[in-house]
């Protein structure tokens, strides 16, 4: 069901002219738009939208997006539509402008620790492209074929957050489009710029109510030597809990932590086949280690206990 608004309706005028600007093959007005309708939101409804268009570049985004605004049509951005709040179901109809076709990885600057990426990069795809280069994007939000943009539109953070922080931590710069289908740039290949408000930091997090992203600039970091996890079992539920201030005060910043009840451990096996042992334990936490070396991760498990 579509809300109520005061946004017009889509015409066939307006599916011309934006056929015009991305191709017949790019503007989707049957069937295919069911698969836009909806992200991971459980229970969520879907919302059909009354037409999804697929640009290229920088230059065909914002174009569409004047167009809409002159016409007051509703545009929803969408990335890979693995979001689990709503935030790329068009709830007022209009269009949805998927940033799926922009998916170039566009620069790795070794020297300077900077990706610069198109919006619809999936995070596989960046993990590898930055891997084969020496470096690393820490962050992991829990799915591969999520987009770049899409975490930058909604700052996402992930179990990894505990020691790298969120999206926005790692963002430098920003190539955006404005609703008015103005073009501006923000940031750079710096980590400081006190040159005017911080629009980049404004619009990541903003979930396509300001403007679309069409470029981002992301900070990268060596990657670290080695990485383990350490599942430790704990007789009481507070007492998995309140051991994780205690780890943190010994100043071990573990990569992620996880709380895990014993419910959760039973759902696991029953999922996977699989015993899990230490099955008189009521719960878990699964921490995640970095060090450079073998000995160093040993050191750091000891310190955990």
């Amino acid at each position: 069901m579509i809300a109520q608004s005061r946004y017009e309706k889509v015409t066939d005028n307006l599916v011309a002219l934006l056929t015009e600007i991305v191709g017949a093959k790019n503007v989707l007005t049957g069937d295919e738009r069911e698969n836009y309708a909806r992200d991971e939101t459980a229970k969520l409804k879907p919302v059909l939208p009354e037409v999804v268009i697929k640009p290229k570049d920088t230059g065909s985004v914002a174009k569409i997006l004047k167009l809409a605004n002159e016409r007051n049509i509703p545009v929803t951005p969408r990335g890979g539509g693995t979001g689990l709040s709503g935030g790329a179901v068009p709830i007022y109809g209009g269009i949805v402008l998927s940033l799926e076709r922009m998916n170039r990885i566009l620069e790795i600057d070794k020297d300077n620790f900077v990706a610069t990426v198109e919006p619809g990069v999936t995070l596989s795809d960046l993990y590898q492209a930055v891997e084969e280069h020496g470096l690393y994007y820490p962050l992991y939000p829990g799915e591969m074929s999520a987009t770049i943009g899409g975490n930058v539109a909604t700052n996402a953070g992930g179990m990894r957050a505990v020691k790298y922080g969120v999206t926005r931590h790692f963002v430098l710069g920003l190539e955006a489009v404005l609703p008015t289908g103005e073009t501006i740039q923000t940031g750079g290949k710096f980590v400081k710029c006190s040159t005017g408000y911080d629009l980049t930091q404004l619009i990541t997090g903003s979930e396509g109510t300001l403007a679309v992203i069409t470029k981002i600039m992301l900070k990268l970091i060596a990657p670290p030597g080695r990485r383990e996890i350490l599942f430790i079992p704990f007789h009481e539920l507070h007492d998995a809990i309140g051991s994780v201030p205690d780890i943190l005060k010994e100043r071990i910043l573990p990569v992620g932590i996880e709380f895990m009840e014993k419910d959760i451990i039973n759902m696991v096996e029953q999922y996977t086949g699989k015993e899990i042992p230490l099955h008189e334990h009521e719960a878990f936490l699964m921490i995640i280690v970095e060090a450079d070396s073998e000995d160093e991760i040993y050191r750091i498990s000891s310190r955990i206990g």
